[in-house]
């Protein structure tokens, strides 16, 4: 059975099958949904729980799901229930249901495909699924880029599968393994003080704690990425300029947090997403490709129903309900007609074209306005930093200066 698995899927089996917890942190496109129902066939599971964001297990339009790739390999030996992560959060029935049907069990495994899903540790999903691996005998968690934000993203999935693997607290593992800084920011006669992870330390004796039970692998295909920016002029900066002016102002940036700096980059964005300049600069590029081959990843609700209208025949699509657990491999052109502040995010689109099965290189359009947004949007994309993270470190000034 293992000769027709690939090189990387063999020796994940081989490491993980000895262990009844395991990360399978594998790119996109690698085939670890595959390896995933090796391994759980190689127990003795009396019960699966497969627990992944909703639009992996029902995707919009003709686009298979993980159940389909599941059933395409064979399927799993024991009972299976899929469970949208979303879910666990936004209800309680759904939850305690779960809860309850898992007791029943003598040996039930679970499975969290996109473990990136729980990394926040004070959420209610985070919670409910820790609460939910208290009852498993095997747990396993799949993903192909575990780490976002900073290296706190993975103590909640190792969490899961054991405390006993990092067996310390989140502090704990904050203060041992980042190295933290602390800036004071002043507006007027106002001071507030923040943290933010500046670097990492003592990252041998975190792989010496978490090795046994991680495999990782990286994809291997024999064709290109191939990255080109379409630049374009914002014709229209009206709007942009006076939310730029609203917003960096002292009494507003003093009760600047996360939630309000994402509203504002929103904002502003918002505000020339349907520019002219850009709807030029996309019907110039999109007029030699072929609509069969590419794919057009948008933001917000009015873009993409400004594109499906324009562009008819190509395939649209959305970050949040496209990028996750998609084969889209027919496609080799992928167009980001909207920016995004999610590494995450881009990485995972990417990887709906760049994997097993895909045999022209991939082509990868971004559409860049000469503002000031767009460029800081990119840098910190670039550079894999978190909007929280950037808002700890840049001051009004800075601000100011950039956008």
């Amino acid at each position: 059975m293992l000769e027709t698995y690939t090189d990387s899927q063999k020796e994940a089996i081989e490491k993980l099958s000895k262990y009844k917890v395991g990360a399978l942190f594998m790119e996109q496109g690698t085939g670890k949904t595959r390896t995933a129902i090796e391994l759980v066939n190689s127990t003795n599971c009396d019960y699966v729980l497969y627990i992944a964001p909703y639009r992996v297990i029902n995707p919009d339009g003709d686009v298979s799901s993980v159940i389909d790739e599941i059933n395409k390999w064979g399927g799993f030996n024991a009972p299976v229930d899929y469970l949208g992560v979303e879910s666990l959060s936004n209800s309680d029935r759904i939850y305690l249901e779960n809860l309850h049907k898992i007791q029943n069990y003598e040996d039930p495994f679970i499975v969290v495909d996109e473990s990136i899903k729980i990394k926040n540790l004070d959420s209610i999903r985070t919670e409910r699924v820790l609460k939910l691996g208290e009852f498993a005998e095997y747990k396993l968690i799949l993903n192909g880029t575990p780490i976002t934000r900073d290296l706190l993203d993975l103590y909640s999935q190792m969490l899961f599968l054991s405390p006993k693997i990092l067996d310390m607290s989140i502090n704990q593992f904050k203060y041992t393994f980042c190295r933290i800084k602390t800036i004071t920011k002043r507006y007027g006669n106002r001071t507030e003080k923040s943290e933010f992870i500046s670097g990492y330390e003592n990252i041998d004796y975190l792989h010496s704690l978490i090795s046994n039970y991680v495999y990782r692998c990286s994809i291997r295909l024999g064709v290109d990425m191939n990255h080109h920016e379409v630049s374009y002029e914002v014709e229209d900066k009206e709007e942009y300029n006076r939310l730029k002016e609203y917003y960096l102002n002292e009494d507003v940036m003093f009760k600047m947090n996360n939630q309000f700096f994402m509203q504002m980059t929103q904002s502003m964005q918002h505000s020339y997403s349907l520019d002219k300049g850009k709807i030029k600069a996309m019907d110039k590029l999109i007029s030699n490709l072929d609509k069969d081959k590419t794919l057009i990843f948008c933001k917000y609700i009015d873009s993409r129903e400004f594109c499906e209208d324009r562009y008819k025949g190509f395939k649209v699509l959305s970050y949040q309900k496209s990028s996750l657990g998609l084969n889209l491999q027919d496609y080799n052109v992928t167009i980001y007609f909207d920016k995004v502040w999610d590494y995450y995010l881009m990485e995972q689109s990417k990887s709906r074209t760049y994997r097993q099965g895909q045999t022209d290189n991939c082509i990868y359009y971004y559409l860049t306005g000469d503002i000031g947004l767009d460029r800081m949007i990119d840098n910190n994309i670039n550079k894999k930093v978190s909007m929280s993270e950037y808002l700890n470190k840049v001051t009004l000034e800075e601000l100011k200066e950039k956008l």
